[in-house]
């Protein structure tokens, strides 16, 4: 007998969401139910369960319950937790982007479009979601081909004294220079409003009217302007138009299963009009059907964004009506018309997703199998963890790991660190002392995070440095490798520096192994170059007004928007200063004489 199964007596009979934990605390699995006695004691009961959860069972020591007001409370409850405590032992959607949105500044006299991730409290006007950056960006480039709207940043908006490339090209009106007055730039917003809601037939009947009302002036040159952005907005739109209506807002969702690995392809489409793709593959899915997948999927992705009316799904999740009701949204299986469509597409590219994850799962197995044979590990390896350090004549000294396992690269396990203490005179110790930081740590992390092989950008001395470190702290047997560019610093010529090897392995330029370590190599050098560009540029933000007490970051940046720049500051009188919001009369001296004392 379980030792939580007694505890299941006491259970009510309420919707509600329960949590197993294991000895140390952690969560290892979290489930809703409608019923929290009944669910919870199924998981004792003589029946079969899966053995993914007959092992988490096995392992919890504790049980905590949350009686909800009804069953979509639980449903909710359940996704905020799962996504807050990753549990083992669920199905896990690890994404944890924001969807970036088109922002459009209405509150300003000369409104700005822009990419815009985060909530969307703050004022002015939201278009999307979209499913990537990239494709925010295409959609700003057609706007600006089209509407002569801004996309520069408020200070650069408001320091101009001429025109920039932008409106020599006639991407802008320059109303940073008042070359547009505001009428006519409230009139382009109006039209931008009107294309990004996919009013488009609206707005071409009202560029068609003006077309006709320029030509009848004889304003040619206007009527010539206006026909050239009614061709560009159809084109754009023929493009991206799907086969329905033109306030259709929905999502496609779809879910295919293959080999044990499950690929979900989300499809957006805001106002009839397809604004792009995403693909993701739910962890530890491996035996579960692919309806429950899609379910825990719905309720993780939608749990920190509104589900528009409308989402199409190819599989009926196992609580359907309980699930549209948590979501607020229609679920819809289609099976004719535009939508039905739409749904095949969407499968098509899930298929296709999943075919392409798994031929690069047997390839990266392969080239895993062949390194553990050359580097004499004894077993493939799961988790490869890989180091570089990064600086500018030694500054700005930062160090990087990535994690590389049989899927890939695991970005949320990637980390950074901050070398930058005198005492490290050079690479050698940097690359020593981070790994003292991750070896200590080591041994507080779960057994699963423990690296199979530890990859350093580096050579013999980076090798000796933390083979030390190692005995140190008494971590034997770790697997370590070195890799040091060849001569001229050429790919295909590394040399390879192991503990148990005198000489340096030099594998062929062509091996596969070799391109697999160069990759993993490559990516802990782009993760640390990042880090550092980032730290020195901060350095290099930073202005007179940091000194200055009383002057946090609020203030300098109503500062900056105010006068554009730190020379606009500087000329400012003390009164002008005073007008800024969170600028007093005497803080505006202060700052005054400050910027003035060095003169």
């Amino acid at each position: 007998m379980h030792p939580l199964q007694a505890s299941v007596e006491g259970l009510p009979e309420l919707p509600g969401v329960y949590r197993f934990l294991a000895a140390d605390g952690a969560v290892l699995y979290v489930g809703k139910a409608k019923a929290l006695k009944r669910r919870v004691a199924s998981y004792f009961s003589r029946g079969a369960l899966p053995p993914r959860i007959q092992t988490m069972v096995e392992q919890a020591h504790a049980l905590e319950i949350t009686v909800t007001a009804s069953e979509s409370e639980a449903l909710i409850l359940e996704a905020n937790l799962i996504r807050q405590c990753q549990p083992r032992y669920n199905v896990l959607l690890k994404d944890s982007k924001s969807y970036p949105y088109i922002h459009l500044a209405s509150q300003h006299a000369y409104p700005r479009l822009s990419l815009y991730r985060g909530g969307r409290q703050g004022p002015g006007r939201y278009f999307g979601p979209y499913p990537s950056a990239q494709a925010v960006r295409e959609t700003l480039k057609y706007l600006q081909k089209i509407f002569p709207v801004r996309q520069c940043e408020d200070v650069q908006f408001q320091s101009r004294r001429r025109p920039c490339l932008q409106y020599q090209i006639r991407r802008c009106s320059a109303p940073c220079c008042a070359r547009v007055t505001q009428e006519q730039y409230a009139h382009w917003t109006h039209e931008v409003i009107l294309f990004l809601e996919g009013r488009d037939r609206q707005l071409v009947q009202e560029l068609e009217k003006g077309m006709w009302e320029a030509a009848a002036r004889e304003d040619f040159a206007i009527a010539a302007q206006l026909r050239d952005r009614m061709r560009a907005i159809r084109l754009v739109q023929e493009q991206r138009r799907l086969d329905l209506e033109p306030d259709d807002d929905l999502d496609v969702v779809c879910i295919t299963e293959r080999e044990g690995v499950h690929a979900v392809q989300v499809f957006f489409v805001r106002a009839g009009i397809n604004l792009g793709n995403r693909g993701f593959f739910p962890e530890n899915a491996t035996g579960v059907p692919a309806p429950e997948v899609l379910e825990a999927f719905l309720m993780q992705f939608y749990a920190d964004k509104k589900a528009p009316a409308e989402v199409l799904v190819n599989l009926e999740p196992p609580d359907i009506g309980w699930l549209a009701q948590a979501l607020g949204c229609s679920l819809r299986l289609p099976r004719r018309g535009g939508r039905r469509r739409l749904l095949e597409m969407a499968i098509a590219n899930a298929d296709e997703a999943l075919g392409r994850r798994l031929r690069g799962e047997a390839e990266t197995n392969r080239r895993l199998n062949e390194l553990a044979q050359i580097l004499g590990l004894g077993a493939t390896p799961g988790r490869i963890e890989a180091f570089d350090v990064s600086h500018l004549r030694d500054a700005h000294v930062v160090g990087s790991r990535v994690v590389f396992g049989r899927g890939g690269f695991v970005k949320g396990e990637y980390r950074r660190y901050a070398l930058a203490n005198p005492g490290l005179e050079d690479d050698t110790a940097r690359m020593a002392t981070m790994l003292r930081r991750r070896l200590t740590a080591l041994r507080k992390e779960d057994s699963e995070k423990w690296p199979d092989l530890l990859l350093l950008d580096g050579g013999q001395g980076q090798l000796n440095a933390v083979v030390a470190v190692v005995r140190e702290l008494q971590l034997e047997p770790l697997a370590l490798c070195a890799m040091a560019k060849g001569p001229d610093r050429n790919a295909g010529r590394e040399r390879l520096f192991l503990p148990s090897r005198e000489m340096p392995l030099i594998l062929p330029p062509d091996s596969p192994v070799l391109f697999l370590l160069q990759n993993i190599r490559d990516e802990a050098h782009r993760f640390a170059v990042g880090y550092h560009r980032l730290r020195r540029s901060r350095e290099q933000r930073r202005s007179g007004l940091d000194a200055i007490p009383g002057v946090g970051g609020k203030r300098k940046q109503a500062l900056m928007r105010r006068f554009g720049s730190l020379t606009g500051v500087r000329r400012a009188t003390v009164a002008e200063l005073a007008t800024v919001e969170g600028i007093a009369f005497g803080l505006a001296e202060q700052i005054h004489a400050f910027l003035h004392s060095e003169e």
